[in-house]
C-alpha cells in the first residue's frame, strides 16, 4: 500500500510543437534524438502544408545540401535547386523516417501558462486543452496573405488574386496583368506570366530592391550569406555595393535603379534581396514593365503613385504575409510592436521561459539552414530546462 503521506508525483508533460513545416519537424526530430517525446500539431491534413500551396514553378534559392533539416540528406535526385514538389516530398520522407508523431487536423487558437505556472497550456480544436512542459511556435513566416487596405479594391472589375492563390500563368495567357510587390515571389511570378503567355506584364514597384545572382560561376549566393551573417552590418553593406555592380546590370532606365540602402542593412529590416532567376533580362528586354507603387482603386482602375490610372485585366497581389501571432501568444506580451517574437531559437522571453519561437527570421544565409540549426539549439535548451517535467520516449 503507498504511503498515504507521500505526494503524487506530476504527470510527465510532452513538448508540443505548433505546426507542421519545417520548423516544426526539425524541432521535433532534434527533440526526439535526446529523448524527449515531442508532438506536433498540424491545422492541415497533412505535414508541409504551406509549400504545397507555392506557385508550380517555384524552386529553393538555396543549395539542396545547405537546405537539408537535421538527420536526413536531401536526395541528389532532386539536383541543386530544389523544386516545390520535391521539398514536399521530403518533408513527407522526413517524418516518417524519423517516426515523429504529429497530430493532423488540430489547430490550436492559444497558449498560455497552466494556473500551477509549471507548464504550458493549449486550447485546441474541438475544445481540447492540453498540457505541455514546453512550446515551440513554428506556425511560419508566410502565415496570412496581407493585402494593403487600398481604396476602391472592392470595385475593380479584373480578377484580383493574392499571390498566395497564385498557382500558374495558364489562366493569364494573352491577357494584362500586374504584379504589386517586387520582393522574391513577385518577381518570380512576374517572370512565370511572360513566360506562360500574359500579353503584358507590369511590376509595381514601391522600394527598389537589392538583386543578386542566385549563382555566378557555380558560387551560390547563399554561399556568400553564410560568410558574411555574422560581420557587422555597415561591413557587409559596403562589401554588397561594388559586388552589386559587377554582377548586376543598372536598370534605372528601365524603372529599378540601385536602392540608396545598404544590401544588409535591408535583410536586417526583414527585406531579403531578389535572387535573379529571370527578372533582370525580363525587364531588360521590356517583357516586364517597371511601374510605380500601387496608390489604390478608383472607378475600376488601378491608381499609381505617380498619378497614372492603369486597367489590367488582372493584379496579382505580391504584398506578403502577416505572422498572425497576436491571437496566439498576443496576451503573453512577447511580440514587437509588428507581432514580431520578442525571443527567437533557443531564447524564451524573460516571462514566459519553455515558450520558443522558429522561423521567424529572415537570414540572408537560407531559411532552412537557419531552421536546422535552430532546432538543434531549442531541444538543448527544452532538455536543459525541463528536467522531471519532461516526458521521456521509452528506451
Amino acid at each position: 500500500m503507498a504511503d498515504s503521506t507521500s505526494s503524487a508525483s506530476p504527470p510527465e508533460r510532452p513538448v508540443y510543437v505548433i505546426g507542421g513545416g519545417p520548423g516544426g519537424l526539425s524541432v521535433a526530430y532534434a527533440l526526439r534524438a535526446r529523448g524527449i517525446r515531442a508532438v506536433v500539431l498540424e491545422k492541415s491534413d497533412r505535414v508541409g502544408a504551406a509549400w504545397r500551396g507555392h506557385y508550380d514553378r517555384l524552386h529553393l534559392h538555396t543549395t539542396r545540401r545547405l537546405s537539408a533539416l537535421p538527420g536526413l540528406p536531401m536526395p541528389r535526385r532532386f539536383g541543386r535547386w530544389v523544386s516545390r514538389d520535391d521539398v514536399v516530398r521530403y518533408l513527407e520522407k522526413y517524418a516518417e523516417a524519423h517516426e515523429l508523431e504529429i497530430v493532423t487536423g488540430v489547430e490550436v487558437s492559444r497558449v498560455e501558462r497552466t494556473p500551477d505556472g509549471t507548464g504550458w497550456l493549449l486550447h485546441a480544436t474541438g475544445g481540447r486543452e492540453l498540457t505541455g512542459t514546453a512550446v515551440v511556435v513554428a506556425t511560419g513566416y508566410n502565415h496570412t496573405p496581407y493585402v494593403p487596405d487600398w481604396t476602391g479594391l472592392e470595385k475593380y472589375s479584373g480578377d484580383f488574386v493574392h499571390a498566395g492563390d497564385y498557382r500558374t500563368p495558364a489562366p493569364y495567357a494573352g491577357r494584362d496583368v500586374l504584379v504589386v510587390g517586387v520582393g522574391n515571389t513577385g518577381a518570380e511570378i512576374a517572370v512565370d506570366l511572360v513566360e506562360g503567355g500574359a500579353s503584358r506584364v507590369r511590376l509595381s514597384v514601391r522600394t527598389a530592391p537589392h538583386i543578386v545572382r542566385r549563382s555566378t560561376a557555380g558560387w551560390a549566393a547563399q554561399y556568400t550569406g553564410i560568410l558574411v551573417r555574422r560581420l557587422p552590418v555597415a561591413v557587409v553593406d559596403r562589401l554588397a555595393r561594388p559586388m552589386a555592380k559587377l554582377s548586376v546590370p543598372d536598370l534605372s532606365e528601365q524603372g529599378l535603379p540601385r536602392p540608396e540602402t545598404g544590401l544588409y542593412s535591408r535583410v536586417k529590416e526583414g527585406a531579403i534581396p531578389v535572387q535573379d532567376v529571370g527578372l533582370i533580362d525580363a525587364v531588360r528586354k521590356g517583357r516586364v514593365e517597371v511601374v510605380a507603387a500601387v496608390d489604390g482603386f478608383e472607378d475600376g482602375k488601378v491608381v499609381l503613385a505617380d498619378g497614372t490610372r492603369i486597367s489590367p485585366d488582372a493584379v496579382v497581389a505580391a504584398t506578403g504575409y502577416a505572422r498572425a501571432l497576436e491571437r496566439l501568444v498576443g496576451h503573453l506580451d512577447v511580440l514587437d510592436t509588428k507581432g514580431r517574437p520578442l525571443a527567437h531559437g533557443a531564447r524564451t522571453p524573460q516571462n514566459a521561459p519553455g515558450l520558443h519561437f522558429t522561423g521567424f527570421t529572415t537570414p540572408i544565409s537560407g531559411t532552412l539552414r537557419e531552421l536546422a540549426i535552430d532546432a538543434e539549439k531549442i531541444a538543448k535548451a527544452v532538455e536543459k530546462s525541463g528536467g522531471a517535467a519532461l516526458s521521456r520516449l521509452p528506451g
